[in-house]
């Protein structure tokens, strides 16, 4: 049976669920927010204006074979140059980018060539600011402005949205989700790489109405700075309190991460999840690519699309 699977997030935690999902011989669509104003993507964002090409580079290498070029695509540059810190990837997809004039033929071209076995695309074909309402411990609430500002930031987040507020949308993005019979979201930094796909009125919309079977991948544990103190079940509170209209179908867990069972059966049901739990982390805090493919052959390979 034909299943079309889309994986929404960014960094690291997207990478593992890439390489997860290849290891099921499935070749997922991966939906890359362009939020990040960090490092490398950073200075190539503020210097171009182009799209912050880190975590599509990523999601590149993570679908492509390991090998010298998988290798030579991640390789990141020291000493004190004007090319210190860049990975030789993101300078690759920008001279893409400028060569094809455009941002998704740019994207196939690279995974061309690293023999990716999968699609990858920006959710949307601007760089986008992700803004979080943030109350600190005396109740006073301020704007936080910056992926890079937002991971670092202490006190409660009571809400986020994306400047502009209706970013130009990357039209295969929304056709890969509508498509979908399976989308997966996470793990990642809580907010700013997972919650801030939902803040795409169109990726929303899309999520909203699909009849895929949508999972989320619940990240191992808090994370110093935008989900410190975080137990399992606050992650599933914070989606509800946020974007009560998306609704998911799976939260998959780590027995490891998740405190109180019952509390996050609680928290899913809100969002009309259940819960499987499943040995799905390598150690404290980080995924296990082959664990996490055996848990989601589960609802991927055992469900029908």
């Amino acid at each position: 049976m034909d299943r079309r699977v889309v994986a929404l997030g960014g960094g690291h935690g997207l990478s593992v669920t890439l390489q997860a999902l290849r290891q099921l011989n499935l070749e997922p669509t991966a939906v890359v927010g362009t939020g990040d104003d960090g490092g490398s993507s950073g200075r190539l964002r503020a210097d171009l204006g182009v799209l912050p090409p880190g975590d599509l580079r990523m999601a590149i290498a993570a679908l492509a074979d390991e090998g010298l070029w998988r290798r030579v695509l991640q390789h990141r540059f020291g000493g004190t140059s004007d090319v210190h810190g860049h990975a030789l990837g993101n300078l690759l997809l920008v001279a893409l980018w400028d060569e094809t004039g455009d941002i998704v033929a740019g994207l196939d071209r690279l995974a061309a060539i690293l023999g990716a076995r999968g699609r990858v695309l920006p959710n949307c074909l601007e760089p986008v600011d992700v803004i979080a309402d943030v109350v600190d411990v005396s109740g006073t609430e301020r704007e936080v402005i910056g992926q890079a500002e937002i991971t670092t930031v202490t006190g409660r987040i009571t809400g986020l949205r994306l400047a502009p507020a209706q970013p130009l949308i990357c039209p295969e993005a929304v056709r890969a989700v509508d498509r979908a019979t399976h989308v997966v979201l996470g793990p990642g930094s809580w907010f700013t790489s997972v919650l801030a796909h939902l803040c795409v009125p169109q990726i929303a919309e899309a999520l909203s109405a699909s009849s895929a079977r949508r999972i989320l991948v619940l990240n191992a544990g808090a994370q110093s700075g935008e989900t410190e103190g975080f137990t399992a079940e606050r992650h599933l509170q914070a989606w509800a309190e946020l974007f009560p209209e998306v609704h998911c179908d799976v939260v998959l867990a780590d027995p490891a991460s998740v405190d109180d069972q019952l509390a996050l059966r609680t928290a899913a049901r809100r969002l009309g999840a259940d819960v499987h739990i499943a040995p799905i982390l390598a150690g404290p805090g980080i995924h296990d690519p082959s664990l996490l493919a055996d848990a989601l052959d589960r609802d991927i390979g055992g469900y029908p699309g």
